[in-house]
């Protein structure tokens, strides 16, 4: 029943909201930020709050240092007959604190994306706005562990705007130009419920040494 809520609110409705960003996925981080251009391959899974399912995604990050430009999209796969939800947009982060010689990191993050239903005239804007903290661990690979909090807006057509907080961790992983990473996002959808998303990707980076 709440999967179908969830349709009913891309489709103009039912007022609920989205989950992060990207439907289906998690809100992606990395305070530590970077130079060059990132290539990621995401899936995210939902869990029964939202419906379950499986989304598929792919981004692309421009890293200048402090500022990271990400565009992207989604596409999440509903069970049985429910239309695919199908996302696009972008963010930008701008560390605050951090940098090669400093291992913790602060960044500030913004971002949108516009949500369609197959079939469907009506959709979804999602505006998110928070930060996060990660660490830089000295280790063989490069690992980042993070955690991010971010406040969501969610406007369906038609309806009004769905306001929540929700919190993200995760780990980025380096193996030279590859790397990996994996989140759970979680955001609450109001009457007991709790929209989860686990978010798994690999990525290739061109990048250069730290600003």
């Amino acid at each position: 029943m709440k999967r179908l809520i969830i349709v009913s609110a891309l489709l103009g409705g039912a007022a609920a909201p989205v989950a992060a960003q990207f439907l289906g996925m998690p809100v992606w981080n990395s305070p530590k930020g970077g130079t060059g251009i990132t290539i990621s391959g995401d899936y995210g899974k939902p869990n029964a709050d939202w419906g379950k399912g499986n989304a598929f995604g792919a981004r692309g990050t421009v890293g200048f240092g402090s500022l990271s430009l990400t565009a992207g999209f989604a596409s999440w796969n509903l069970p049985g007959t429910l239309p695919t939800a199908k996302s696009v947009g972008g963010n930008a982060a701008f560390r605050v604190i951090g940098g090669i010689l400093v291992p913790v990191n602060v960044n500030l993050l913004v971002g949108g994306a516009r949500t369609t239903a197959s079939g469907a005239s009506g959709g979804t804007t999602t505006l998110i706005a928070g930060g996060g903290v990660s660490v830089s661990l000295p280790l063989p690979i490069s690992i980042e562990p993070y955690a991010s909090v971010a406040n969501r807006w969610h406007k369906p057509t038609g309806l009004s705007t769905d306001s929540n907080i929700g919190w993200t961790i995760g780990a980025n992983l380096g193996f030279g130009l590859m790397g990996a990473h994996v989140a759970y996002d979680s955001e609450s959808l109001g009457g007991g419920a709790t929209g989860g998303v686990l978010g798994l990707g690999l990525h290739l980076g061109l990048k250069l040494p730290m600003m």
